[in-house]
């Protein structure tokens, strides 16, 4: 009965999957079965440099900086590198295919501490100039997913070091170039993931760290955030690009928030690495109701036959044998939430809102005063040190600022960043490997390898080691 299931369901194009997936050479899967399809996931790809793990740059006493995309995402890196200020980064170079965005950032700038940078603008490949600059250290990337890429992989063959929006990368073929590239050329390749710098999170990582949790054993995380609005705004993001991979795929989209500061609490790559992935969706519902209710001349109106269920649950395996719950939901009502939930034989914590729960005597969490003596015990260094900034600057409570700080403290000092490219590539694998494993059928889908067997070398985190 399995076999007729199989058969009857999860019969596909094997090469258009491998396509949507984003395997090397998917062209050749034309015929393959779905076991030789799941083993070329995982399947390593042969070194073209040496390993980055720790990479270590002369010390640099101002960054000069290159932003490619200003919407969003861009003008806040505009804004805070600009916070950081210019003993530490100088903005040199500002691009954007729509030239009132960037005047816009370049107006803020000159207007915030009179820098000028020189502004591209007005073609597609504007950003290649940009990154052909020899005065720029680093190059930092906010535009739609597809486009970090190859923006990455040109810019870290110019020299320059990236640092990019999350997700890194959605195809695994890209995950793999970004590796291959940034060790080839001996350039540092960050995923700008900001929820790792968030005060809850630096403080578990802090009590994971100093043994509060014991061993960890689980964890629970999501990006569940309702976005319909934004999806179908025709001007919130450039050419409505995100609701089109809404409409094109089924998977997780976009794990890294929760994922994250998960796999650093873990250790993931530093001594315990993904083993596999089951993932599932949920029908898809919300999308096709809600384009009902948009205005005629929407492109999107009254449009139906999204592929992303409304719900996708991930469930991973670590080689340690840890499970890790990662949920992706955008278009429901249920209010904002990373859950941020993680698991150990001494501890147990959920967030939203923030609970504790220490030695596992009774059944509730700490009372008040118990929490905050934790909370002021195990407060992070670095939060510490920049809560004021923090505070001042803002971006997402400051754990924006905070990341972008530290950023480029660390390329001042020249000692290895906290985030690595096997660090993007790992957290950002999830959505094709997901999307696989929903599309035959919720199949267990083995994670590739990016680090080449050196996760089993355990390793502090720079933000621990160094903070």
């Amino acid at each position: 009965m399995k076999d007729n299931f199989n058969r009857r369901h999860f019969i596909k194009n094997t090469a258009a999957l491998a396509a949507l997936v984003g395997l090397p050479g998917g062209n050749i899967f034309s015929k393959a079965s779905h076991d030789e399809l799941i083993g070329a996931a995982a399947t390593p790809q042969p070194a073209v440099g040496k390993p980055v793990f720790g990479l270590k740059v002369p010390p640099i006493k101002q960054v000069r900086v290159g932003t490619i995309g200003l919407g969003n995402r861009g003008e806040e890196h505009v804004r805070l590198i600009n916070a950081v200020g210019q003993e530490k980064a100088k903005i040199v170079a500002i691009c954007d295919v729509r030239a009132e965005i960037a005047e816009k950032s370049k107006a803020f700038l000159k207007e915030n501490g009179g820098q000028q940078p020189a502004v591209y603008t007005g073609k597609p490949d504007a950003w290649k100039e940009l990154c052909q600059r020899d005065d720029i250290d680093l190059v930092t990337i906010a535009t739609p997913w597809e486009d970090h890429v190859p923006m990455a992989i040109y810019a870290l063959q110019q020299g320059k070091h990236v640092a990019m929006e999350v997700p890194a990368a959605y195809t695994i073929e890209d995950c793999w170039k970004l590796v291959n590239t940034a060790e080839e050329m001996q350039r540092n390749c960050m995923m700008l993931e900001n929820v790792c710098y968030g005060e809850e999170e630096l403080w578990l990582l802090n009590m994971a760290e100093s043994g509060v949790f014991g061993t960890l054993t689980y964890a629970e995380c999501a990006y569940i955030h309702d976005l319909r609005e934004l999806l179908f705004s025709k001007t919130y993001y450039y050419n409505m690009w995100r609701i089109r991979h809404n409409e094109a795929r089924d998977g997780n989209l976009y794990p890294t928030h929760g994922l994250g500061p998960v796999a650093q609490y873990m250790g993931i790559d530093h001594g315990d690495r993904f083993d596999y992935l089951v993932s599932m969706s949920s029908l898809q519902a919300g999308l096709d109701e809600y384009s009902r209710t948009v205005e005629a001349d929407n492109e999107f109106y009254n449009k139906t036959g999204y592929r992303h269920g409304d719900m996708n649950n991930t469930l991973i395996k670590t080689n340690r044998g840890r499970s890790i719950l990662l949920q992706h939901d955008v278009v429901t009502g249920r209010p904002y939430n990373r859950i941020n939930m993680l698991a150990g034989t001494k501890a147990f914590h959920k967030g939203y809102p923030s609970q504790l729960s220490v030695g596992g005597h009774g059944h509730g969490f700490l009372k008040e005063e118990e929490y905050k003596e934790f909370k002021e015990r195990y407060a992070h260094p670095l939060w510490k040190k920049l809560e004021a900034e923090a505070a001042k600057n803002g971006g997402h409570g400051g754990m924006d600022f905070v990341m972008l700080w530290r950023l480029i403290d660390c390329l001042n000092k020249g000692v290895p960043l906290d985030m690595d490219v096997y660090d993007g590539a790992s957290w950002s694998v999830v959505t094709p490997l997901s999307e696989l494993s929903v599309q035959l059928g919720s199949v267990p889908v083995k994670f590739p390898d990016f680090t080449r067997g050196y996760w089993k070398n355990e390793r502090k985190l720079g933000v621990i080691a160094n903070p």
